[in-house]
């Protein structure tokens, strides 16, 4: 099918056929924007030029450690330029970038070493204590640890390693790129939460994260010369693959290392940032910054927001401080964001109830996918699209993840019937457009009933005592389970457990209503996830 009768002579070669690559955006960046600030951190500003340069002289050196095709390079690193330069460097030199989760325990990451057998891990002086206790629970053999030092943050080098810009004057300039011989290569080994259980290795391949890069700046979109902001982590999803995108249009990575928001308004008004990404929290937080906190800008921000569904009382909120607000939704396994909630005309003269209520939903496919819709898992049929019937959320396309690593069973799990099965619980509107409900693991089965979290979170932060709040299952004599709701109130805010019940009484059916509400500081993840597991430990047995 598709073949012409005769195609000789037509084959793919060196002339017509390249392996896609993210690594391609910077090796053209260095000749067309070779001036153009490429990353900033404080003090350190970067050339095209510059960048391009301590890449390669990063993938020459880890080469000369004994780095080989194949292997892999961790980091322990928060969002510095020299965590940029890995994204490139490390698979510049035809090795697997392990970016490793800076908040945890010393137990997992010596898993994550040992599982993915990593030949070098980069590790701020910050984290160098909890990365030693690890080395030292391994069982298999330990990494070469290459400290990279932050002056700018007081992260001073000990001195008991060799320091990241040691390494750096041992590479060559002149070193020829290993480029992938076949787009299907691995790029990237990023574990997941664990939070059942150990975390699972999800494996990028070139093509899926060279697709995504310019998916993500059509969609966005990213115009020449953005100034991208990294508050989500380069650890997580690779920041989403942003940094990946950002040579493409010769855009400026601005590097955050603690993310706050005097930090975020001072890198918007200082350094003109037009875009970036974050979690729901984030936003909140920037809602809810106090007045020295804030600066003024006169230009508009374009934000992904991804992580958690938004609620719509954020959106309405962050608005009019200047920011443009998108919704997107995506997976470790599929890189980053692969929805989008694109919006159309037909909306603009909605009142402002609904058009916030339509800007918080999770969306349809973004252009470089196939297909995301919600079928039933078992006989993977399309569900109704009548916006209140829940099935699996569902996922085929060029940006999924070749699977988990050392791990087949898992992998052939979650491709069974044809499509990754997301985990994630959703419902779809006339149009098609996704509304994520829930997890499937977080959804409240009370007296047969099933119950949205994300839709009581949602009412509940509509509240204006209410900062943030978590929904989780209780359970119940009666009823199996009831929701449970864990609130987090603002700083000069007075409510009771009372005035939220009746609050969310009025909004939503006498079932779906929080039976009880504790008010605490929420545990939350680096990228602003709250740890809905930690709250149910509030209920388990003695």
């Amino acid at each position: 099918m598709g073949w012409m009768k005769d195609e000789t002579g037509l084959d793919k070669n060196a002339a017509n056929f390249v392996p896609l690559t993210p690594l391609s955006h910077l090796r053209r960046a260095r000749h067309v924007f070779p001036d153009t600030e490429a990353l900033v951190y404080g003090e350190v500003r970067r050339s095209y030029a510059e960048y391009y340069q301590r890449c390669t002289k990063l993938a020459s050196a880890l080469v000369k450690v004994g780095v080989k095709p194949g292997d892999v390079v961790a980091t322990i690193l928060p969002n510095l330029p020299a965590h940029a330069e890995a994204h490139f460097g490390v698979p510049a030199c035809g090795a697997v970038l392990n970016t490793i989760n800076t908040r945890l325990e010393a137990d997992t990451i010596a898993y994550i070493l040992d599982h993915g057998e990593a030949k070098v891990v980069l590790v701020d002086p910050q984290f160098l204590p909890v990365t030693a206790t690890a080395i030292e629970l391994m069982e298999g053999p330990a990494p070469l640890v290459i400290e990279v030092a932050d002056d700018q943050a007081g992260a001073h080098a000990h001195g008991h390693y060799m320091e990241y810009e040691e390494l750096l004057a041992t590479g060559d300039a002149d070193f020829d790129w290993i480029m992938p011989t076949d787009e299907w290569e691995s790029i990237a080994l990023n574990y997941t939460s664990g939070t059942t259980g150990r975390p699972k290795g999800v494996v990028c391949h070139h093509r899926g994260s060279y697709l995504l890069t310019t998916g993500t700046a059509v969609t966005w979109p990213l115009p020449r010369h953005a100034r991208y902001l990294t508050i989500v982590p380069l650890f997580h999803c690779n920041n989403w693959n942003h940094t990946w995108a950002m040579p493409l249009v010769g855009g400026t990575v601005v590097c955050c290392r603690d993310i706050t928001a005097t930090n975020i308004y001072n890198a918007i008004a200082d350094e003109g940032v037009t875009h970036f990404g974050a979690a729901p929290i984030v936003l909140n937080m920037l809602v809810n910054a106090k007045d020295e906190e804030r600066r003024d800008f006169a230009h508009k921000v374009n934000v992904v927001t991804a992580g958690a569904p938004p609620p719509a009382a954020t959106l309405r909120a962050i608005e009019p401080l200047g920011f443009e607000v998108m919704q997107v939704y995506g997976l470790t396994e599929t890189y980053g964001h692969v929805t989008e909630c694109l919006w159309q005309e037909r909306w603009n003269d909605k009142p402002d109830d609904e058009r916030y209520a339509i800007k918080a939903r999770t969306g349809v496919l973004m252009g470089f996918m196939e297909d995301i819709t919600a079928m039933d898992p078992e006989t993977m049929t399309q569900i109704p699209m009548d916006a209140q019937t829940q099935a699996e959320n569902m996922i085929r396309g060029n940006a999924v993840k070749k699977g988990y690593y050392k791990n087949p069973e898992a992998t052939a799990e979650a491709f069974r019937g044809g499509y990754f099965h997301s985990g994630d619980i959703a419902y779809q509107h006339e149009d098609g457009y996704l509304k994520i409900a829930d997890r499937a693991k977080d959804i409240i089965i009370s007296g047969g009933e099933n119950i949205s979290s994300v839709e009581i979170e949602g009412v509940l932060m509509m509240h204006p005592a209410v900062l943030l709040c978590a929904v989780v299952a209780m359970p119940d004599d009666k009823w199996g389970e009831v929701p449970c709701a864990f609130v987090e109130i603002k700083d000069t805010a007075e409510v009771t457990e009372a005035d939220l019940i009746a609050f969310a009484r009025e909004r939503l059916a006498g079932f779906k209503s929080p039976k009880k509400i504790i008010f605490q500081e929420l545990p939350k993840t680096s990228t602003g996830k709250i740890q809905k597991f930690e709250l149910r430990k509030a209920f388990r047995p003695a």
